[in-house]
């Protein structure tokens, strides 16, 4: 491929799908995201704490142990106790998605999300 790199766009059908709302925002999760950039979630979330300044309230937010609980209990995921997730999981709103892109290491090929404008 001549050393370009490939991008690869995400159906939006497949991005709205994984759209929540906590605090009145439309927000896409840490997990969700890791997902659909091909990165694991901790190395996404570690690429978020080092450029923190980059990524103030509106553009990313920790869920309260509510928030996380009543997410675990619309979506059925497994209890912490039993293989699931044991750390509270970053909600990231649109613009916290697009920085992630200029944060997330370079790889031979990138995930284009695009959100629908209202």
């Amino acid at each position: 491929m001549n050393g370009q790199a490939v991008t690869q766009v995400v159906p939006i059908e497949r991005v709205e799908n994984l759209i929540c709302l906590e605090r009145g925002e439309k927000v896409l999760l840490d997990a969700d995201l890791a997902m659909l950039y091909g990165v694991e979630t901790k190395a996404l979330n570690r690429a978020v704490k080092r450029n923190r300044s980059r990524f103030p309230q509106d553009f990313t937010f920790l869920l309260t142990p509510e928030e996380a609980d009543n997410l675990r209990c619309q979506s059925g995921t497994s209890s912490s106790g039993y293989g699931g997730r044991r750390y509270r999981p970053y909600a990231f709103t649109e613009q916290g998605v697009a920085m992630l892109s200029s944060v997330l290491p370079a790889s031979d090929s990138r995930t284009a999300l695009s959100a629908p404008h209202d």
